[in-house]
């Protein structure tokens, strides 16, 4: 009996209303100490809620339904287009476009938008023949599942890390370090421990667990495990952080109030995986291997996504320039030119990975890999920050409420507080967006999702250094030094 059952019907792409009502699934969600009964009408959880529900309606839209949909020739549903193999650069030009417009209608903010898991869950299928090299039964799992959440237009996320809890100790020793299989049952699967940072988890239909590859040593094949489960597993506990962009002084968070995709710990208090659930048992190799090929279309709807949240900088960059009379000055129009570069390079990394696309061993088509791409952006990203922070200065920190403007004050504050092009008003709400953006709990937590959410920058180095073909370079140094110089 197959455990791929949903509140969600097999009704191709979702709409708001119904993606609401299915997370009323008797998940375990946890936040500041207390369990919450609903997320959909939790004050928490529910402007993101209503952010994703239009943004999810757009699907059916007349000027988006065949950018951001697809017929699915096997069922005749229209999927999300994020969920659709791609034959050919066609194809994959049109996963770019569909990207763009749930980036730019989230003004690149939201890191687990739908349009990037559905590429995960691709990647899955994609890579089916190598999981049933670890069995034949893992291969059919992975295709039934790729099926069974593409034709529901469920709502994904990914559980990646482990818990911070001693990371120069052995997880192989310590059962805590890691999450595991503690038993089996028949053909099912008993896991225990904890999963972090898991984005989006709250919102989320199912969670894919991977990235246990780093444990490919000997001893450590109880550790190694891929599955999916819907996030209303019994034994499932999921624990929000603290919400940001809240505060009880009226002060406008107009990011934060909107695309705070939460981040959360996963607890798996023994949690049956069922047989058709798992996807990979025990192979440390081959899930190595696996990390590079699932990730492979998430990559390059990721470069999409980070290319408008760098337009979305340099636009308020520009405009607090223009705001306050110094958008003529020599260094500031030279950070808005460092920052525009930015932009343009992303757009040469994408270009790159599809000149260089090719066929997978499953006949689809995927974009090549442009693993500096991941190590450039996580180094520029912190100064994106910085040139409009310099830009802004510190109007960015001292800004009128709306309230503010409405009282007693209003005079003086239209006297000293207005800007070069604009009255007091527009020039608040334009330096109160720049401080969500760049400073405040929100833009805090952003900036810190570039740094790490592509991987360890070292290792990531360090692995494109091991890659990197010096072969014929090294000859003819070798050569050159032969003879006296």
């Amino acid at each position: 009996m197959s455990s791929l059952t949903s509140l969600v019907e097999p009704r191709g792409a979702l709409t708001g209303e119904r993606y609401r009502a299915s997370l009323n699934d008797g998940r375990s969600v946890w936040l500041d100490g207390e369990e919450v009964k609903n997320v959909g009408e939790h004050p928490a959880f529910t402007p993101l809620l209503d952010e994703l529900g239009r943004l999810i309606d757009l699907q059916h839209a007349d000027e988006h339904r065949d950018t951001l949909t697809v017929e699915d020739p096997a069922t005749g549903l229209r999927i999300g287009r994020g969920f659709h193999p791609p034959a050919d650069l066609a194809d994959l030009r049109a996963l770019r476009r569909n990207a763009a417009v749930w980036m730019r209608e989230s003004w690149g903010q939201l890191g687990r938008v739908p349009a990037f898991m559905s590429t995960i869950a691709l990647g899955v299928y994609d890579f089916r023949h190598r999981l049933a090299a670890n069995d034949p039964a893992h291969g059919e799992n992975a295709e039934r599942w790729y099926r069974f959440v593409a034709e529901r237009d469920l709502v994904l996320t990914h559980a990646l890390g482990d818990p911070q809890i001693d990371r120069s100790a052995d997880p192989v020793q310590d059962p805590d370090l890691a999450l595991r299989i503690v038993r089996r049952e028949g053909d099912d699967v008993i896991v225990r421990g904890a999963k972090q940072l898991t984005t989006l988890a709250p919102f989320a239909h199912e969670v894919l667990v991977y990235l246990s590859a780093s444990f490919a040593g000997r001893g450590a094949e109880d550790l190694v495990i891929w599955f999916a489960l819907p996030l209303s597993t019994p034994g499932l506990r999921i624990l929000c952080r603290e919400p940001l962009g809240g505060t009880p002084y009226g002060h406008a968070h107009p990011f934060a109030s909107r695309y705070d995709e939460q981040d959360a710990m996963l607890f798996f208090d023994d949690v049956r995986v069922p047989a058709d659930r798992v996807f990979l048992l025990r192979d440390g190799r081959l899930a190595l291997e696996g990390l590079t090929r699932i990730n492979a279309w998430s990559q390059y709807v990721g470069q999409v996504r980070y290319q408008e949240r760098l337009k979305t900088l340099l636009g308020v960059g520009t405009l607090l320039a223009e705001a306050i009379g110094v958008d003529s000055f020599r260094n500031i129009q030279e950070d808005l030119g460092r920052l525009t570069s930015f932009i343009e390079i992303l757009g040469h990394f994408l270009a790159a990975g599809e000149a260089t696309a090719r066929v997978t061993d499953s006949g689809l088509l995927a974009p090549g890999p442009t693993p500096a791409a991941a190590i450039w952006a996580a180094e520029v990203a912190g100064e994106a920050l910085d040139i409009v922070r310099r830009i802004g200065q510190s109007g960015i920190l001292m800004q009128p409420t709306e309230r503010d403007i409405e009282s007693s004050l209003k005079p003086l504050l239209e006297r000293y507080m207005r800007g070069a092009n604009r009255d007091v008003q527009a020039k608040s709400r334009l330096f109160r967006l720049a401080w969500d953006l760049t400073s405040d709990s929100f833009g805090q937590r952003q900036d810190l999702y570039e740094a790490v959410h592509r991987g360890d920058p070292a290792r990531n180095r360090i692995n494109l250094f091991k890659r990197h073909d010096q072969t014929e370079v090294r000859r003819r140094i070798e050569q050159l030094i032969e003879v006296p110089l």
